[in-house]
Formats: structure tokens, C-alpha cells, sequence
């Protein structure tokens, strides 16, 4: 079983820019993107989700991979995260094998996915499966909960993560969407390697298709929603790393694909200051729940 993830006490938290909030960036230009805005790492995405996506060829031996490659080497961006595969209950090992090659070849440690298999046995047997296949390429899939998909709790992700030996990546708009609480958020925090961070109004959309919209083109830059994005930061370690990630096509035309970069990276170093003056969250006491 994979080790839990413990960031180390003490260490600076780093910043990374998830590919969601520059979807039809290629990682490249991304890369070269996030140096400039000044971010550390970014995340990248190896398989597209919908057919309206613009696909990313970042398989071994590809040009873009080379010339990804040769970005990260001369700004020092890393790539930590590749995504993104929505685990539906169907036989996905050949699509996760080639994410993981792609990954491998970027050097990313983690690779997110979903859980919308509406069968628990089953789900379990191909997250385990996906966890041993990603040792042999040093990657470890990362269970995203997500409000309007079949696995959408802490704890129900946490529970099927720990069975495998994967970990957890919290989104801090899905964590409000679905109800999430911070003790709980505190209690798995040696299984959530990276936290993503975006805002949003308060009110939770109406159905699932605004949350899908919601989530997919309507965020807002860290801060400027109803989230209290400072109160979940503080629910992790200092040093937890954090990846913004807020699409919004409209901020994107209106202010540039560098303009947005730098917004959102001065709106998560805002949230990131607030998050230090507030008192460390005590996680939930233990009750299996979560175990």
C-alpha cells in the first residue's frame, strides 16, 4: 500500500496553476504561462474529458511532449499532477496505462481522477488496479470527490483511497458544494498531497447541470466568491501545496491568458496570507468514519 502523504512541517507551500483555468492552453505555452505569472508547478492534461476539448498529445516521443519538456527545463515550472479520467465502470486500464506514461515522461507524482462507477465493488477493484499499475511509473492516483459525481464526500472518497493505497485532492469548491466540514477535511490530511483552490458564489447552483457549468466554466479567481477560502486552507498543513485551479472563459477573452494567470496568482497568495492569521483546524474526533 502506498505510504500516506505527509507534507513536510516547515517546508514553503508552492503554488501551482491547474490546465482547467487555461483549458485551451497547450502545456507548453502553460508552462512558459505560469513562470511568468509566477507560479511553481502546473498541472497538465494528458486526456481530454469531453469531445469539445482540444486533446493534448503528451505521449513519449510526441513534439509537444519535447517541447514541454524543454519549457520546464529552462523556466524550473514543474509538472506535479496530470489529468483527467473519470473512472465510469468501464474497462479503462489501457486509457490509465497511457496517462501514465505520459506522466511518467513529464514527471508528475499524481494523476486525478473521478469516481462515477454507481458500483462500489467494482470501483474499488479498478482504483486498486490503477494504483499498483501507477508504482511502476512513481505516479499516484489522486480521488477527486466531486458534488455531482457518484464518489462525493470526504468520506467516501477518503475510505475507497485508503483501501487502495491512493490519496485525495480536495477541491475547494466541490468541498462547499458538497457540504464538506473542516474537521473532517483535517482528519485526512496525510492523504491529500495537493489542495485545489478557486471561489464561487455562496448559493449552490439549483441542479446538476449548473453545478456542471459551475465547475467547468463559471468560476472565480481565490477571494472574490463566498467560499471562505481561508478557513479550508488553514484545515490542511502550512505546507500543503496548493493548485489553483478557475476556469472562466469570459475573465480569459477579457483579460488575457497571461492577465488571468497573474490575477489568479495574486488572489491565491491573498487567500494564502489570510489562511496564516487564522488558528489550525482540530480534525473531527475518530469514529471509523473516515478510516
Amino acid at each position: 500500500m502506498t505510504a500516506p502523504h505527509v507534507p513536510a512541517p516547515g517546508r514553503r507551500r508552492e503554488v501551482g496553476l491547474a490546465q482547467l483555468s487555461l483549458l485551451e492552453t497547450a502545456p507548453p505555452e502553460l508552462v512558459l504561462i505560469a513562470a511568468e505569472a509566477g507560479f511553481d508547478f502546473i498541472g497538465a492534461r494528458v486526456r481530454h474529458v469531453t469531445s469539445a476539448e482540444r486533446p493534448y498529445d503528451l505521449q513519449p516521443g510526441s513534439p509537444m511532449l519535447a517541447e514541454t519538456l524543454a519549457n520546464v527545463r529552462s523556466t524550473g515550472v514543474r509538472i506535479v499532477d496530470i489529468e483527467f479520467l473519470l473512472m465510469d465502470g468501464g474497462d479503462q486500464r489501457d486509457a490509465w496505462l497511457r496517462m501514465f506514461e505520459a506522466g511518467q515522461a513529464l514527471g508528475a507524482r499524481t494523476m486525478t481522477v473521478a469516481g462515477a462507477d454507481p458500483e462500489p465493488a467494482r470501483f474499488a477493484d479498478s482504483l486498486a488496479q490503477m494504483t499498483e499499475d501507477g508504482r511502476a511509473f512513481g505516479i499516484t492516483p489522486t480521488l477527486e470527490p466531486i458534488s455531482y459525481q457518484h464518489i462525493n464526500s470526504l468520506g467516501s472518497a477518503a475510505r475507497a483511497a485508503r483501501a487502495a493505497g491512493a490519496w485525495v485532492v480536495v477541491d475547494t469548491l466541490h468541498f462547499r458544494r458538497f457540504g464538506g466540514s473542516l474537521p473532517e477535511l483535517a482528519g485526512i490530511a496525510d492523504l491529500v498531497p495537493m489542495l485545489q483552490l478557486c471561489d464561487a458564489p455562496a448559493g449552490r447552483p439549483a441542479d446538476r447541470e449548473g453545478l456542471v457549468h459551475e465547475s467547468r466554466a463559471a468560476r472565480l479567481a481565490p477571494g472574490e466568491g463566498g467560499l471562505d477560502l481561508a478557513e479550508i486552507v488553514a484545515a490542511l498543513p502550512s505546507s500543503t501545496p496548493v493548485s489553483v485551479e478557475a476556469p472562466s472563459p469570459a475573465d480569459v477573452v477579457r483579460l488575457g491568458e497571461l492577465g488571468w494567470a497573474r490575477h489568479l496568482r495574486q488572489a491565491a497568495d491573498a487567500v494564502l496570507t489570510q489562511a496564516q492569521t487564522l488558528s489550525p483546524i482540530l480534525p473531527a474526533a475518530s469514529n471509523g468514519a473516515l478510516a
